[in-house]
């Protein structure tokens, strides 16, 4: 049996790395309003929920835009009426993809972002933030799967993830 090898080079989905370093912007001393940004995947809007929650003397505006596609200007707009925006949930490529490439966009427009992204997608999600340029973008890990599971479950999952929340917040230097 005869076997032929061929070596193709393999197109990089993230391409080349911008030669631009991107700042973060800070998270401000004192913040009023939190958009809460779900991108419609199962248990998005609990993990959001869970977090306004357990927040408090913080205003909340809720920003909904389809999983798996880039927000609308309208959306964004909406979005940078908040001190900050919350941006959940990547947990399969093309939605932590539009999570990443959202928190971006309002990264550019001085709105601080903290991204929601299940561990199966982390370094993905780092690496995509990485190649535009923007290596420290705030990117909060929580345990795989969400979808399909129950809301006590979820729920479990978000308070391991609250304390990282909160101390991005600078919640804890505020008592």
């Amino acid at each position: 049996m005869k076997v032929k090898i061929v070596e193709k080079d393999v197109l990089n989905p993230l391409a080349e790395i911008e030669a631009i370093k991107l700042e973060v912007n800070p998270i401000p001393e004192n913040i009023n309003k939190i958009s809460l940004f779900d991108n419609t995947k199962p248990n998005a809007n609990l993990i959001l929920k869970i977090i306004a929650e357990s927040l408090d003397n913080i205003n909340f505006h809720r920003v909904i835009k389809p999983a798996g596609a880039p927000a609308t200007p309208q959306q964004l707009e909406n979005a940078v009426q908040a001190d900050l925006s919350i941006l959940a949930l990547g947990d399969c490529g093309s939605c932590t993809s539009w999570v990443i490439l959202d928190a971006i966009r309002l990264e550019k427009d001085e709105i601080p972002t903290i991204s929601i992204c299940s561990h199966k997608f982390i370094t993905y999600a780092k690496e995509l933030a990485r190649s535009h340029g923007m290596e420290n973008l705030r990117i909060v890990e929580i345990e795989h799967p969400i979808a399909g599971q129950s809301q006590d479950r979820v729920e479990r999952k978000v308070k391991k993830i609250l304390p990282e929340i909160e101390a991005l917040l600078k919640l804890d230097q505020k008592i």
